[in-house]
């Protein structure tokens, strides 16, 4: 069992930065991808970005593209989303996830709330 926290909301101003953490409770191998997601209120779950840690591939939604990067600490098992030039449309519930190929599980944080004033 993957349990996963994060941190590093809050409340910034459009054109801000914030930066999310998503630390796992165990050693993230070559099988594993970990990435974010949203949701806003009233709307469904978006992809925001992923990182597969077997070669450092990155993915990112439409919507984020440019202004939001992917990274990992591989000591630390953690994953690192840098969220630049925010929007109010970026404001959500952030979820971290994580991806494990060889077994298709799927683990989930608890959500941690981004809002971008105007």
């Amino acid at each position: 069992q993957v349990q996963l926290v994060e941190s590093g909301g809050g409340l910034v101003q459009a054109g801000g930065s914030l930066g999310l953490s998503c630390a796992a409770s165990v050693r993230i191998y070559r099988n594993f991808a970990m990435g974010w997601f949203r949701q806003a209120p009233g709307k469904e779950r978006e992809f925001v970005a992923a990182l597969r840690w077997s070669d450092r591939s990155t993915y990112y939604g439409d919507s984020v593209k440019g202004r939001f990067t992917i990274s990992r600490d591989n000591a630390k098992n953690m994953a690192v989303l840098q969220m630049n030039d925010l929007k109010p449309e970026d404001t959500a519930l952030y979820y971290c996830n994580v991806d494990e190929a060889n077994t298709g599980k799927h683990y989930w944080g608890q959500g941690t709330q981004v809002t971008v004033s105007e």
